[in-house]
């Protein structure tokens, strides 16, 4: 019947599980400080204190002022207004497909998880004015507390994507009448610097088709690109389905491996 040389498989076996472990524990390591990177992003409660000149936008005859926020914590005021702006701006390009979305919208808006950056219209001001740094910080002073109406936020996630850690933009919703002035550009210039920050591979957001002023402001104002995990790329005949897009712009040659798109500066 033969030998079936049992002490050289043995030998092979060793030497590969002994090559195996290394590259196992590799994993796990990456797994961890991945983990521990999105932990500590997410449990940065105060953002906007790393970036006090985003705090204030005095610009087009627009003065607003910005403040941060958790999804656990929203007031009942705060999650009506969200909701409410939400179906105003977002109802159209959802179509038939809104009541649905709807409600998932109200399960996402208050996660532990969610974050926020809320945009309120600071009272008597306007954008003729040239205000020095101290001006500044007593208007701002002076708007969080007596709290100008809120005509905008951004909601955002620290999270996992194709195993990259991404700042997922949830929602950029803006009152028309602040529209077309430039705040959407500098609420997006605000992430991207709190994703540097905080070492995240990219910022991710999902836009739909339908909502052409929005896919044209991320497309060709900001320079975001189709990623290659939206739906259209994954598999054109599905996508074409999808009422969605995947949009995205890396931070480093690892996130640009995976969703394929230009590194910007």
């Amino acid at each position: 019947m033969g030998s079936k040389r049992l002490p050289a498989f043995n030998h092979s076996n060793n030497n590969d599980n002994r090559e195996k472990k290394p590259k196992r524990k590799e994993i796990l390591e990456k797994k961890k400080a991945i983990d521990d990177l999105i932990k500590a992003a997410s449990a940065d409660k105060h953002p906007l204190d790393s970036f006090p000149s985003f705090r204030h936008f005095h610009k087009n005859g627009l003065s607003v002022y910005l403040e941060s926020g958790c999804g656990d914590k929203l007031s009942s005021s705060t999650k009506q207004y969200i909701m409410g702006l939400l179906k105003a701006n977002m109802e159209g390009p959802y179509g038939s497909e809104w009541p649905t979305e709807e409600k998932v919208k109200r399960k996402e808006m208050v996660m532990p998880e969610a974050r926020y950056i809320f945009v309120h219209e600071a009272p008597n001001a306007s954008s003729d004015e040239i205000l020095t740094m101290s001006e500044r910080k007593e208007t701002l002073t002076v708007c969080l507390e007596n709290r100008g109406s809120m005509v905008g936020f951004v909601q955002y996630r620290f999270t996992l994507e194709e195993e990259i850690p991404v700042l997922y933009v949830y929602e950029l919703q803006l009152e028309p009448h602040v529209q077309a002035k430039g705040l959407g550009k500098f609420l997006m210039q605000l992430i991207e610097l709190i994703a540097r920050k905080n070492r995240m591979g990219a910022v991710v957001l999902t836009v739909q088709k339908a909502n052409l002023l929005a896919m044209d402001f991320y497309l060709n104002k900001l320079r975001y690109i189709i990623s290659t995990i939206s739906p259209s790329r994954v598999d054109p005949l599905i996508g074409d389905e999808k009422s969605y897009e995947i949009l995205c712009k890396a931070f480093d040659c690892e996130a640009e491996a995976i969703f394929k798109v230009t590194i910007y500066p």
